[in-house]
């Protein structure tokens, strides 16, 4: 999950999933008792905390980009840098013609 950003549609279906599961089991009565979006809300704020998918899975990329771009001993940045950035950093690299979905997600 953080090597690559997950498509939106899927992190709503596992959003969605989350929020079913959370709904069955209080009752079986399928009573939806806080909207989807209040599940998400912090605690102090009113909700239950739970985390958005999609702006975790950002989080997380941001985080990676950060070990690529100030680890370049790390084995992710020696890949990409071989490859996408023979020549420069990590700030300066384009996308190329033919990037993988990993380096099109950083």
């Amino acid at each position: 999950m953080s090597c690559f950003r997950l498509p939106d549609t899927f992190l709503r279906d596992i959003e969605g999933l989350m929020a079913y599961f959370f709904w069955n089991m209080v009752t079986n009565s399928k009573t939806h008792w806080l909207a989807r979006e209040k599940l998400c809300l912090r605690k102090d704020e009113g909700g239950l905390g739970f985390r958005r998918l999609k702006e975790n899975d950002v989080a997380l990329l941001a985080k990676q980009s950060w070990r690529v771009a100030f680890q370049p001993n790390g084995i992710l940045s020696k890949v990409l840098g071989q490859k996408y950035y023979p020549e420069s950093n990590f700030f300066e690299a384009q996308l190329g013609s033919s990037p993988s979905y990993t380096w099109r997600s950083h």
